[in-house]
C-alpha cells in the first residue's frame, strides 16, 4: 500500500485565493477535493495541516494529520515511519527544503498541481 502524504498548508498558499482569511476552511476544501479525487488502487491519503487549520477532520479516503508544531517536521516523521515500514510514499509540496528531507528516506515528490490541477 502506498501512501500520499500532502502538505497541507503549501498545497493551500500556492493559490492566491483568500486562503489566508480562513485557513481552517481553505484546508476542510482541500480535504474535501482530495476525498474526491478518483482513488488510486491501495494508496492511503494523509492531510497534515498546521497552525490555525489543526483539528480539521478526517474523512472517508482522507486521514488528517495535525501537526503538534512544525507541518514540514511532521511530514518528515510520517515519511521516515512509513519508510520503515516498507511503504511507498509521494509527497505533495513545493517546499525545496521539505523535498530534499525526504527524499533521503526515498520518498519522491509532486507539486500542487498534482492534487489542484484546475487551480
Amino acid at each position: 500500500m502506498s501512501v500520499l502524504i500532502v502538505d497541507g498548508a503549501n498545497v493551500v498558499g500556492s493559490v492566491p485565493d483568500g486562503w489566508w482569511r480562513d485557513r481552517r476552511g481553505a484546508a476542510e476544501r482541500l480535504r474535501d477535493r482530495l476525498a474526491e479525487r478518483d482513488p488510486v488502487a491501495g494508496e492511503e491519503v494523509v492531510l497534515v495541516v498546521e497552525g490555525a487549520a489543526r483539528g480539521v477532520g478526517s474523512v472517508p479516503g482522507v486521514r488528517v494529520d495535525s501537526a503538534p508544531g512544525s507541518g514540514d517536521d511532521r511530514i518528515v516523521e510520517l515519511v521516515a515511519s512509513f519508510a520503515d515500514s516498507g511503504r511507498d510514499c509521494t509527497v505533495v509540496t513545493a517546499d525545496r527544503e521539505l523535498r530534499a528531507r525526504v527524499r533521503a528516506y526515498g520518498a519522491q515528490c509532486v507539486g500542487p498541481r498534482a492534487v489542484r490541477p484546475e487551480d
